[in-house]
């Protein structure tokens, strides 16, 4: 626990030089800034203690957490920059459209000289390796997409609000369409199976499944219908986003920096979030295990993470908790960046090793219990947290991380460096430039509309008839047979068979799923 605001003063001299052996790393690390520390007057800073991050630990997972306006943006720069000179990749959710400045040199000015000349940095500008992405193509950015059977339905569901039982039964109909090999790539693909479901001819199917309710059905139809309605429809489909991308480097070595533009689609969070989380999922599934390594192949910065955890189910958290703690080994880091640590559930939040707590306000009643929550948090301090986390100005934080040996650093206030990008957004013309002359651009761009669920319904829908022997009826015994389902009629039309062999897909082969219900495909 920290000290309370009636406690003796820090130790002075003992407690500085303990910090600063804490620090005192001997391989690699992020340089995060120079120790604060009372001075008589107030917190000053101290260039000659450097606040440092060991590169190794850093798929040991983190936090960045503050207030609106505390400068959180500024540390993922800070931190993705020097990851990229270490020659690591870095993933950046860009919800304001302010981090496209990470690709071009800084412009020197007074209040950079100033916090240069603070923390002992020796600052020069400098732009890095940038690619930039956007969900569906809408906005600026290569289009990142996915088809439907790839997202899965765990975290489609969670887009489309589904409830527990509604989300079960979404999975049947994945279930269904996956053993019936009707391909998801678009939400016209698994709408037409839904309506095919909810049909006369197709409600007998239902029973074959098992727990799935026309009612249901139904529900998650119309769901899906308003789903599209509110633009969704761009960010399911192909050519799907291989996450092998994200792990590029530059010719030079340098890492590069992927940066997932959300402006133009920030009034959907929850779609954006959870999209982020198939990212996670599909790198999960995807990378071999790799244990500890001297540095990670890929620190994914998780940006507005409280919308994640917003209205999760019980499975949902348990997902994403077991991805946290095994990803790790796959090499990949994680940061989650919200407002407050109660937006973490405590089970990710106790994985999480490295933590970076800007300014907190206490305001309110329920402000100032978040903050004696969050000082708890924190290993023992010299320090009066209470008093320092509601005092810090903006580029400043309360630090502690892993050591090289995996004990947690004393905590350290610390004044941040200035990064050395621009910090604020690119021109816009200089934006469009960069992605249309970047290399994952002609994979992307060109959307596909290939032959799938919904063609393959409607195709054979169409064929089925004309493709009955002529002297059938006749043949026919006496008792009455049902007539094949409209499904059956698929899978066994030439048309459909045709199709099936076009896309390699065995008929009756279930897709094998693995977290979220995700399939599991192989690197290219």
């Amino acid at each position: 626990m920290s000290r309370s605001p009636s406690s003796p003063a820090p130790s002075g001299a003992d407690s500085v030089t303990r910090i600063a052996e804490g620090y005192a790393f001997e391989g690699p690390a992020l340089d995060l800034g120079a120790l604060l520390w009372p001075d008589g007057t107030g917190l000053g800073c101290r260039p000659d203690v450097p606040v440092r991050v060991p590169l190794a630990v850093l798929n040991r997972h983190g936090l960045v957490a503050g207030a609106t306006g505390t400068g959180k943006t500024k540390t993922l720069q800070l931190l993705a920059e020097q990851l990229s000179d270490q020659g690591v990749p870095v993933f950046l959710a860009d919800i304001k459209g302010d981090v496209s400045g990470i690709s071009a040199p800084g412009a020197e000015g007074d209040k950079v000289r100033q916090r240069a000349a603070e923390v002992g940095q020796d600052w020069s500008p400098a732009g890095f390796p940038t690619e930039f992405y956007a969900l569906g193509g809408i906005g600026t950015g290569v289009p990142l997409r996915a088809t439907v059977t790839d997202f899965g339905p765990v975290l489609l569901a969670k887009v489309l609000g589904l409830n527990p039982t509604q989300e079960q039964s979404l999975g049947l109909i994945f279930h269904y369409a996956d053993g019936k090999g009707l391909e998801l790539i678009d939400l016209k693909d698994l709408r037409a199976v839904v309506a095919f479901l909810t049909s006369d001819e197709g409600r007998p199917e239902l029973k074959g499944i098992g727990g799935l309710s026309s009612q249901t059905a139904g529900v998650i139809l119309r769901a899906l219908t308003a789903f599209e309605q509110q633009g969704a429809g761009p960010f399911f489909g192909e050519p799907a986003f291989d996450t092998a991308e994200l792990l590029r480097t530059a010719p030079d070595g340098r890492g590069t920096v992927s940066v997932l533009e959300l402006p133009a689609v920030q009034d959907r969070p929850q779609l954006f979030s959870t999209f982020l989380m198939w990212l996670l999922a599909d790198l999960f599934q995807g990378l071999p295990e790799v244990g500890d390594l001297d540095r990670p192949k890929l620190v994914f910065f998780f940006d507005e993470a409280h919308l994640l955890f917003k209205g999760a189910s019980k499975a949902f958290l348990e997902s994403i908790t077991q991805t946290v703690r095994l990803i790790r080994s796959k090499g990949v880091g994680i940061f989650f960046v919200t407002q407050s640590p109660r937006d973490v559930p405590a089970d990710v939040l106790g994985q999480l090793g490295s933590r970076v707590q800007h300014a907190l306000r206490a305001f309110t009643p329920d402000d100032a219990k978040a903050l004696k929550a969050t000082v708890s948090t924190f290993p023992v301090s010299p320090y009066d947290l209470e008093e320092v986390l509601t005092g810090l100005g903006t580029g400043e934080a309360v630090v502690t991380v892993l050591s090289e040996k995996g004990a947690p650093t004393p905590v350290a206030a610390t004044r941040l460096r200035a990064p050395r990008s621009l910090m604020g957004p690119v021109d816009a013309a200089a934006l469009e430039g960069a992605v249309r002359a970047s290399e994952p651009y002609g994979r992307y761009a060109q959307a596909v509309d290939r032959e799938s669920a919904y063609e393959k319904l409607t195709a054979a829908a169409g064929a089925a008839p004309a493709e009955a022997p002529p002297e059938e009826p006749a043949k026919r015994p006496e008792a009455k047979r049902p007539e094949p389902s409209l499904v059956e009629q698929v899978v066994g039309s030439g048309v459909f068979k045709s199709l099936a062999r076009s896309v390699g897909t065995q008929i009756g082969r279930e897709i094998t799923r693995s977290l979220f219900g995700t399939t599991r495909r192989r690197r290219r």
